[in-house]
């Protein structure tokens, strides 16, 4: 971290701590809950109608030259094709290529930015009225699980496992319905699934049953066919 950084940081903590009169307290929390609110209602406004989508989580980080953004491209693409619009988080790397593959089928690419201090910057794959900035991870997360009928994880950081476990836990706990949640990469992702198996399990954390709460694919193809066999055993199609 450079030393700017390092000092931004102090003082951020320093300000946590530091002591705040309560009309101060008050009058800054006041304008927090109003912003909140303002985000809730402009993304239930715009994703309200947008029918039937699916989310496509992963790195920020994946350049266009790497398999998994290729895949996650395809992924997208065949999806649109298949009746469905894609939401992701609006940014480069797999965002970008899940926006890209939606937007070159003529499909809804839907795009929930965040502002971040580095890395985010909104994909120009994102239909223009489409496109959602946030301020709050917890209320971009809302938009995600309340507006998606799926969610396809590709391989990323702690942003993407947030989101990946976020929906598993909805779900888990019947918060939400049984969406699918795919998981791409089967070597990406093996290590993390043996550690459940061998760790969450054996020590009673989970149950045995909740490895069925996803499904572990590699190629595009079998990633939309869970998708679709989800909906047809409800005898539903995208556009319901």
């Amino acid at each position: 971290m450079l030393e700017n950084d390092r000092q931004h940081e102090e003082e951020k903590i320093k300000k946590a701590f530091g002591d705040k009169t309560w009309a101060q307290i008050k009058s800054e929390e006041s304008w927090r809950i109003f912003k909140i609110m303002s985000e809730f209602v402009e993304g239930i406004d715009k994703l309200s109608k947008i029918g039937p989508c699916v989310s496509i989580f992963g790195s920020a980080r994946t350049k266009p030259d790497n398999p998994y953004y290729q895949v996650a491209e395809e992924i997208a693409a065949k999806l649109v094709r298949h009746g469905y619009g894609v939401i992701t988080g609006g940014g480069p790397g797999i965002m970008e290529a899940g926006n890209k593959g939606a937007k070159t089928e003529g499909g809804r690419s839907v795009g929930l930015n965040i502002e971040l201090p580095f890395e985010q910057f909104a994909n120009p794959y994102i239909d223009h009225d489409k496109n959602i900035n946030f301020d709050f991870f917890f209320v971009r997360k809302v938009m995600f699980v309340k507006y998606s009928q799926g969610f396809i994880i590709m391989p990323g950081g702690f942003g993407t496992l947030d989101e990946m476990f976020e929906s598993l836990t909805l779900i888990q706990t019947h918060k939400i319905g049984r969406f699918p949640v795919v998981l791409v990469g089967t070597d990406y992702w093996k290590g993390l699934i043996d550690w459940v198996k061998n760790t969450m399990i054996i020590q009673g954390n989970i149950n045995e049953e909740d490895l069925d709460l996803f499904s572990l694919v590699d190629t595009p193809t079998e990633a939309v066919r869970v998708i679709d066999e989800f909906y047809a055993k409800y005898l539903l199609k995208p556009n319901f």
